[in-house]
Parts: C-alpha cells; structure tokens; sequence
C-alpha cells in the first residue's frame, strides 16, 4: 500500500501543542515502533527546526531521526531504506527539488514509496509531491513543476495565506491542472494514488478539490475527520 500524507501546514512545527495531525501520521505505519525521517532540505537544514521536530517526536511511540543533504550519512541509499516514514518540513519547494534531483533523493524516496513507506510533510513537504502547484518559492506565487507521485496540482496554507486562494483560481483558469488546496491544519491522505481521507487537527480547517470547467473555477469542499 502506497500512502501519501500532505498538509497543507499544521504538525509540530506550526502547532506544537497539537500533535493531531502527527499522531496520526504515525498510526499509518505498519511497524511497531515506526523509524521516523524528518527531511529539513527546504529550510536550509535549519538547527532550529530539526530541534523542534526531536522535542515533538521523541516523546511519541516512534524512533525519530533526520536526513540532511549537507552532511548526509555515508550511505543514502541503505539510510533511507531503513525508514519507516519520511517527514518533509516547510520552505522553499524550488531548493528542495534541486537538491534531492542533485543527490539522487528523488528516486530513493519513489522507491520508498513503491515499497510501502509513507511519505508525508507539510508546506514544501506538501507540495513536493504533486505533478504541480503553487509556491512563492522565486517570489509572488507561482506554477512549480514537482515529482508528480500524485497526480494533479497542490495548494498549501489556503486559509492560512491570504493570497493563496485568489492565486491557485487564477492559476487553474490559466491551465495549471485540477488539484487540492488544504488549509493549516488539513491534511491530505493518498493510498495508491487517490484520495482516501481528509483529516483535520483544527475544527475549522478544510480541504477542497479545484477545477475549471471552461468558465469557472469551482470548488469542491471536501469534508473532514477531526481527529480527536
């Protein structure tokens, strides 16, 4: 079974007092005691960041652990093999991308993926996995082309942006392909390839699929799980 969790943003790193959306995160996994992956490439590997996912996780029924491009572990391609889940944080979705084409993390996470580990993130960690999407990752928001393990277009931060909404309508009416916009909070949750369940850390956090029809752009809400 191949499982995708995207969030539109939410987890330890937006809501340190909810860990809803991690939790559940960690419930797909098969394992006992899930090896779990944060990936911090589009924040640069931020210290404070990797930190912050260790003092969430390591309380949690799991074995927390993080993968960095810029002293990465002697061998990529066993370290990544030995996960269970991959978490991927937030930033820029552009650096990202290039960096794991660069190293070849790409494919090993496809792999991974194929073989039954979960992938997750939120923000770039959400978008990435998309065949497109929307990023203000060279500035005003924008069409980025991503790694397509999920068919369609990836809207994170939709109530969370102002900008956001206006932005992916206009951008599907000019082409970009139907997709799903997540707000903070919502999370997306693929197996094989569709769309199996929408969760929510947040009462009021939503998710939608958008299209256009050739006039309009429409809005399809998308009814969540709280998760208690």
């Amino acid at each position: 079974m191949k499982q995708i969790i995207a969030m539109g943003g939410g987890g330890f790193s937006m809501e340190p007092d909810n860990k809803r959306l991690d939790r559940y995160i960690l419930k797909q996994s098969r394992a006992d005691r899930p090896r779990v992956c944060f990936i911090p490439t589009a924040s640069g590997d931020a210290d404070g960041y990797i930190e912050r996912f260790y003092t969430a996780f390591q309380s949690e029924n799991c074995e927390p652990t993080h993968l960095s491009l810029f002293s990465p572990p002697e061998h990529l391609e066993s370290f990544v093999e030995q996960q269970d889940i991959f978490y991927v944080g937030g930033g820029n979705t552009k650096n990202l991308l290039a960096l794991w084409k660069e190293w070849g993390l790409d494919v090993l996470l496809k792999k991974a993926y194929e073989d039954g580990k979960i992938l997750a993130g939120l923000s770039a960690g959400s978008l990435c996995w998309f065949e497109e999407g929307v990023t203000d990752s060279f500035g005003p928001l924008a069409k980025l082309d991503c790694l397509g393990f999920i068919a369609g277009s990836h809207c994170p931060h939709y109530d969370g942006e102002q900008e956001r909404r206006p932005a992916y309508h206009k951008l599907i009416a000019n082409g970009l392909k139907a997709g799903y916009a997540a707000d903070d909070g919502a999370g997306l949750h693929f197996v094989n390839g569709e769309l199996h369940t929408v969760v929510s850390s947040r009462e009021n956090a939503k998710a939608y699929f958008v299209e256009f029809n050739g006039e309009n752009v429409n809005e399809q809400e998308l009814e969540p799980l709280f998760l208690k």
